[in-house]
């Protein structure tokens, strides 16, 4: 059965013991939940089948090159015992240290609260790459060019990898399955049902693939995983050449539009950068351990260490919106008062690191 609603679910799903799935299913467990959307897309046919851009036809080449599978290039079998925490504690990294609902906690509630802050996140790395996912298979429609829909095929195969090993690591390694955070899914409704194929590239391509980017990276290092550290060391892979495609064919656009459209593009950037600001508070944690979310979204936000966490995150999409010339004077000032503006001159990922691209993959087959 499909049950359709007008919203995502917004309770956090738990999840069937390995070995007891049977004991727990109930009708509602053979339901598929979907959740409609209206877009009016407008597609477009492509009669000149010329190569036009040959950094974008080598990215397409490497994305054909470089496939991997999930069932077969992971190595399934690694495990992270539960009583271990997700992650590398950093001194000084807890920002809930002196709040009484969590100080009452004794040493094996901190650790199930850890990893609930672990299945948040890639909890939201998965509904992330579900939304990349549709984006994607838009893009192969509305893209004006034949490189560039060739090369949206291509990312949409990767997405739809993306969406499978993040639900087969969740499934298999976490004890529960948070909903989508509903700043991230107002920036992915923006961009599905939005008409315009150049603010599909710049939300998908530009913001949300570039945060994705970032957010692996800082997960790959502080995991304690080794599953979830090859999960994403293949991810990345593929966020590389995505984030890299968005940079390449977006400069040349954005370079030849009108400058009050540039400036709408670019505030639609901002926008959604200020957005994303939002998307790392994990407030449906606080609210299932009964905690005050908006103390706990307070005290998350002024942890220094999370602060400086939270802006690294906009390393990568600070100098690819000025790379492709979304910082138009009037947004400077609004990314200023955001602290942001500093990650602007940072390398962008329109130099394309060639050599890791072409890299053989790793493989334990």
């Amino acid at each position: 059965m499909v049950k359709f609603v007008d919203a995502p679910p917004t309770t956090p799903e738990f999840l069937a013991v390995p070995g007891d799935i049977e004991k727990r299913m109930t009708p509602q467990d053979v339901e598929h939940i979907a959740e409609i959307f209206q877009t009016p897309l407008t597609g477009s046919y492509e009669w000149d089948y010329r190569e036009a851009d040959k950094r974008i036809a080598k990215l397409y080449r490497l994305g054909k090159e470089r496939n991997w599978d999930a069932s077969y290039d992971i190595d399934w079998s690694q495990t992270h015992s539960k009583a271990e925490f997700p992650q590398k504690q950093q001194e000084g990294g807890n920002p809930f240290e002196g709040w009484e609902p969590f100080e009452v906690l004794n040493e094996d509630q901190r650790r199930e609260f850890a990893w609930h802050m672990h299945s948040w996140t890639i909890s939201q790395f998965l509904h992330g790459e579900q939304g990349a996912l549709l984006v994607s298979s838009q893009l192969v429609s509305c893209a004006p060019t034949y490189d560039a829909k060739l090369y949206a095929a291509s990312q949409t195969f990767d997405e739809a990898r993306h969406v499978e090993v993040f639900t087969r690591y969740i499934q298999q390694e976490l004890p529960v399955m948070y909903p989508v955070n509903r700043h991230m899914k107002a920036l992915i409704d923006k961009v599905l049902t939005d008409a315009r194929w150049d603010l599909k590239f710049i939300g998908m391509q530009l913001i949300i693939e570039s945060l994705a980017l970032a957010a692996f990276n800082v997960e790959k290092e502080m995991t304690q995983s080794p599953l979830m550290a090859q999960i994403l060391e293949f991810v990345l892979r593929d966020e590389a050449r995505h984030v890299a495609f968005g940079v390449t064919y977006m400069e040349d656009f954005v370079r030849n539009l009108p400058q009050a459209e540039r400036d709408d593009r670019a505030k639609f950037a901002y926008e959604a950068c200020r957005i994303m600001r939002e998307r790392i508070v994990p407030t449906d944690v606080f609210e299932h351990w009964g905690m005050d979310p908006e103390e706990g979204r307070r005290r998350f936000l002024e942890a220094n260490q999370l602060d400086t966490f939270r802006n690294l995150l906009f390393t990568r999409i600070m100098p690819n919106l000025n790379k492709v010339g979304l910082l138009t004077e009037p947004v400077v000032p609004l990314y200023e008062n955001l602290g942001l503006m500093a990650f602007s001159t940072l390398p962008h990922d329109g130099d394309i690191n060639w050599a890791s691209l072409e890299a053989p993959l790793s493989s334990v087959a």
